[in-house]
């Protein structure tokens, strides 16, 4: 009982005062206790759930970007790995063009045979020495021969022809006395892949004291 005077002693005044109050004024009261009770609940309520909604958004676009920037990075991991394997595939078939030392005596053989075929005299067919390279051998001969522009065409084609990579360089014609002949001389030059050499053993046995 005491405390519902206490109440009604706090209360009752209130309602006396309220109620001498004008209609607008009455209304701007109630209108100022939604706006408390609405930013009170805003402040308590809602405003921790926006930020922390906030910093999830913010988080979300960064990993949006991190996985937009992994996706990229996945597909020139691919690209590159298509391109490895094609360089490889190109590398075997250039491999497979270059002829072994062991076969180079042979090569010579059917690059002499080849103009022989066409009608050509040989003058000089002289392989040069080795220019070494990073990972191939070019291997250099001198050849003259005396024919016709036609035959030594023949002859440039059946050595495009071969098996093995042969190219012709510093070619010179020179006419001869005889009408539509023709002294040819020129640099046949083919390659043979070196192979690197094993890495060397670090230190060794030592020695017996």
């Amino acid at each position: 009982m005491r405390k519902f005077d206490i109440s009604e002693k706090i209360v009752t005044p209130i309602i006396n005062t309220v109620s001498g109050f004008s209609k607008v004024q009455k209304i701007l009261i109630v209108v100022g206790i939604f706006v408390l009770a609405g930013g009170g609940f805003a402040y308590f309520s809602y405003y921790p759930k926006y930020k922390e909604i906030t910093r999830l958004a913010q988080e979300q676009m960064k990993l949006d970007k991190d996985l937009a920037r992994s996706k990229k990075k996945a597909a020139e991991y691919e690209s590159y790995k298509k391109k490895m394997v094609l360089a490889e595939r190109n590398f075997r078939q250039a491999l497979q063009a270059l002829p072994e030392k062991k076969e180079i005596p042979s090569l010579l053989t059917n690059i002499s045979r080849s103009g022989q075929d066409v009608g050509l005299e040989f003058l000089l067919f002289q392989p040069q020495a080795e220019v070494q390279k990073e990972f191939y051998a070019e291997i250099p001969v001198s050849i003259q021969v005396d024919g016709s522009y036609h035959n030594v065409a023949m002859f440039f084609d059946k050595v495009a022809g071969l098996s093995r990579i042969v190219n012709i360089h510093d070619i010179k014609m020179t006419a001869q006395k005889n009408p539509g002949a023709l002294r040819t001389a020129c640099t046949a030059v083919t390659y043979r892949f070196v192979e690197a050499p094993p890495p060397k053993k670090k230190g060794g046995k030592k020695k017996k004291k």
